[in-house]
């Protein structure tokens, strides 16, 4: 009995190993990057200084960009999760909009530490057109995610286009948000807490613009 227990838990430990390297490896790629520039730093270097081989660093990350944008898998889930499970009555605008606009990542940060290091990392990306162009990648594959569990949900036949419309709109809205979230932390002493109302404000906004010709559009039965 104790073999048998033993020998279930062994997934459960190979598993928050893997995690553990995995968050080493990304806090101590953006933490060079922050200190030197995306570009200055190779993969190489990354590898060294987290003390694992650079084909390890590939295992985990597929490319350099991803280091960056590690835990964006786990927002995209989220979105889907939040869409997918919305109440009744709820359309998927709603819906998006909720999760969208809770109040997280760097918008949730409330020590000094924390902030600077975001601060660093923002500059960072704005800097770097392989990250933003990345970023853009990324961004567009949530739209196929969430195009895709929007058409399975109304039934859509395969000409029509408006489940994609609607995902790529949505996005694009997360999209704006981000940018807008970055350009303010952009400037010179940011105000987290300002940010975070002109975010929902601004956010509220679009959605209700949307809401005007979406809101009829995949009312959950």
């Amino acid at each position: 009995m104790r073999y048998n227990a033993g020998m279930s838990s062994l997934p459960g430990l190979r598993e928050r190993k893997k995690q553990k390297t995995r968050r080493l490896i990304s806090e101590t790629a953006r933490a060079l990057f922050a200190e030197r520039g995306f570009e200055a730093v190779s993969v190489s270097e990354v590898a060294n200084a987290a003390e694992v081989s650079e084909a390890t660093v590939f295992n985990y990350f597929p490319t350099k960009e991803d280091l960056v944008y590690e835990g964006l898998e786990r927002f995209e889930e989220e979105m889907l999760r939040a869409v997918r499970e919305r109440p009744p009555g709820e359309s998927v605008v709603q819906a998006f909009g909720r999760f969208v606009l809770e109040v997280r990542g760097a918008l949730a940060i409330d020590d000094k530490e924390s902030a600077t290091r975001l601060l660093k990392i923002s500059r960072m990306i704005a800097a770097s057109p392989a990250l933003r162009a990345r970023e853009r990648e990324i961004f567009s594959r949530y739209a196929d995610s969430l195009g895709a569990l929007i058409a399975g949900e109304t039934g859509a036949d395969t000409g029509d286009l408006r489940a994609w419309v609607v995902a790529h709109a949505l996005i694009d809205l997360h999209g704006s948000l981000v940018a807008h979230v970055r350009k303010r932390m952009l400037e010179e002493s940011p105000d987290f807490r300002r940010i975070a109302r002109e975010v929902r404000t601004q956010g509220e906004r679009a959605l209700r613009l949307l809401e005007g010709g979406l809101a009829g559009y995949g009312v959950k039965r």
